[in-house]
């Protein structure tokens, strides 16, 4: 389990980056939006060691992408659409159901 939280861990990072991207104005922004990027990266190949990585690469796509949008919207002001919710949302559901169906077999012990 702690392997899939640094996995949502590295999503956070990876919203945050994401936001710098379009956001960052001044050099420490940018210093801040490339140490975002450095530790979403760091922390996804290291979880990538031990889960599979295909699982692990759409999570991590999949949970920046709902928390990009999401912050859009809170805290950028973008439009609040109702299919845009229904479609995050189903990608949402998607990524956990592709986590519940990934077998244990990482050779940890049943600690993921």
């Amino acid at each position: 389990m702690k392997y899939w939280l640094l996995v949502v861990l590295a999503a956070v990072f990876e919203v945050g980056w994401v936001i710098g991207l379009k956001h960052a104005a001044t050099p420490l922004e940018w210093f801040g939006t490339v140490i975002a990027i450095i530790v979403s990266f760091g922390i996804l190949i290291y979880a990538s060691g031990v889960l599979p990585v295909g699982t692990v690469y759409a999570v991590f796509v999949g949970l920046g992408t709902f928390g990009t949008v999401i912050s859009d919207m809170v805290l950028f002001g973008s439009p609040v659409e109702p299919l845009k919710i229904l479609f995050i949302f189903t990608l949402l559901a998607g990524v956990i159901m592709l986590k519940l169906a990934t077998p244990d077999d990482s050779g940890t012990g049943g600690e993921q």
